[in-house]
């Protein structure tokens, strides 16, 4: 990856102040932008919030000034608030100037739920990476489909009882429901392109582990970083194992992701991300997030001497209690956490007889011989 040069940006004194929370992240704006309002945070940088129609309710969407244009960066969920309120930023603020092009950083639906919307009506191509463009498309096949018997195994493997089973397979499909039809065709972005926007220098900063292939967009010029959901300041970005994928490992790459952005991205940038507000204080917070999770592996790994499901394994990784809204996703991170600790070979795995694995720490002796963990 290149090192970009690293101006320092004239940005006004106030902007660089503010209040200043436990984890020591400065949070620079006060108050948040209205529904169908823009607010400026950075030379040719706009900041839009739209609603969400669940517990996390808002989303930071960006307009980069880009020459005679508009470039969209995220796009908000295929909901008809979020549709109005574009109108009225159509109309408002985009002062007859066209979108030129939609950046999205990931595949989930609140981000990428509008970027068909965009294409089709700006004629105009969505930018995004290839890996988490082709899954997206393929979990919209999904809607209207009967749950598959590999999920439901997956499902009753980490503990599911039949009616939390009855209550997946009501919900399935529901990925797609939130995306307008996925536009046929798209421009790829890849780890450590330089993009022209605006003519400023923007750089893509790949991450992975919430989303396969992840793109944060570096501006050195101006000293900020597009983060989506790869740094949020206040919460913690859900990563999970899924049906898709039993035995992947994404907390590996999540925690490796943060080590590689901390260690290539300036520590004083100003960070716009997908959720809660803008901050400075990017490295503090990428330590954050990597010691949160180490400890949580410490804290799960203390309870399976004595064997556990997957959803026996809510308590040491979760502070809230764990209702049905949220048990599913609950239920994937806990697999996240119990597959990377079989991935340090701290943890074996094993299926019983009624197909629900059960997972227990290894002896230390038992580790230095080889060892069968990943398959039941």
């Amino acid at each position: 990856m290149p090192t970009p040069e690293r101006p320092t940006p004239d940005r006004p004194k106030a902007e660089r102040e503010g209040p200043v929370d436990a984890k020591g992240l400065h949070y620079p704006f006060d108050g948040v932008p209205e529904e169908g309002a823009v607010r400026q945070v950075a030379e040719g940088v706009h900041w839009v919030r739209m609603p969400l129609p669940m517990t996390l309710n808002h989303i930071n969407l960006w307009l980069l000034e880009d020459h005679d244009g508009w470039t969209v960066v995220d796009t908000g969920l295929n909901y008809s608030r979020v549709t109005a309120a574009w109108e009225k930023i159509f109309v408002d603020f985009l002062a007859g100037r066209p979108v030129k092009r939609v950046i999205v950083t990931h595949l989930h639906p609140d981000h990428v739920g509008l970027a068909g919307w965009f294409t089709r009506r700006f004629g105009v191509h969505l930018w995004m990476s290839r890996t988490d463009y082709l899954m997206c498309r393929n979990l919209t096949l999904d809607t209207g489909r009967e749950a598959p018997p590999e999920a439901l195994s997956f499902y009753r493997a980490a503990g599911f009882t039949e009616e939390a089973l009855a209550a997946y397979r009501e919900r399935f499909g529901y990925f797609g429901r939130g995306i307008f039809e996925m536009p046929d065709s798209f421009r790829r972005i890849v780890d450590g392109e330089i993009l022209d926007i605006g003519g400023r220098y923007w750089q893509v900063v790949m991450g992975s582990g919430h989303a396969p292939e992840h793109a944060c967009l570096y501006c050195p010029g101006l000293k900020l970083l597009i983060s989506g959901d790869q740094v949020l300041p206040r919460i913690t970005s859900n990563v999970s194992v899924f049906p898709t994928e039993p035995f992947g490992d994404p907390l590996k790459d999540w925690i490796a992701s943060c080590g590689r952005l901390r260690e290539i991205l300036p520590g004083d940038l100003l960070v716009l991300p997908a959720h809660n507000e803008p901050f400075f204080g990017l490295h503090q917070r990428l330590t954050a997030l990597i010691d949160n999770h180490e400890q949580a592996l410490t804290r799960l790994l203390d309870i399976l001497d004595t064997p556990k499901r997957a959803i026996d394994c809510f308590s040491p990784l979760f502070k809230r209690t764990i209702g049905p809204e949220v048990f599913s996703m609950a239920t994937g991170e806990a697999l996240a956490h119990l597959n990377c600790l079989i991935g340090r070979r701290l943890v074996a795995r094993l299926r019983d007889e009624h197909g629900v694995d059960w997972y227990r720490r290894i002896a230390p002796e038992a580790k230095a011989a080889p060892l069968s963990v990943g398959i039941a």
